[in-house]
């Protein structure tokens, strides 16, 4: 996986419209250009909060099986689904990466994580 791409569970799932439920997801790091694209988005101007939709539709590259990522579709994020993706969203591009440092409670051996948000489904390997 390129290193500006993350790898991103969701706690409840999109379902799609065939009523399939799609949970892991990959994210890329916001460019210039997809903050540009936004803003010349008339629903972005127009809606108070749709500019985050858009925004997440062109960063995220795949949703289970979905490759074909829309505003359209995130309409139908769960609550939850929406504010983790904000979450990790802000974090993955204002610190570049989502992991993070930690440190053995017992032998004090320090080691990078991965970043695991409150109420996200752990990721099998």
């Amino acid at each position: 996986m390129n290193p500006t791409e993350f790898k991103f569970t969701l706690p409840k799932g999109l379902v799609d419209s065939d009523g399939n439920l799609h949970h892991h997801g990959i994210i890329r790091l916001t460019t210039a250009k997809d903050e540009l694209f936004v803003q010349r988005d008339d629903r972005a101007r127009e809606i108070p909060g749709y500019g985050f939709l858009i925004l997440l539709s062109r960063v995220i590259t795949h949703l289970g099986d979905i490759s074909s990522i829309t505003p359209e579709l995130l309409e139908n994020l769960f609550t939850i689904d929406l504010a983790y993706l904000r979450e990790f969203y802000n974090r993955i591009n204002q610190q570049g990466s989502a992991m993070i440092p930690a440190r053995c409670p017992q032998c004090s051996h320090q080691f990078k994580t991965e970043l695991v948000l409150a109420g996200e489904r752990q990721a099998t390997p």
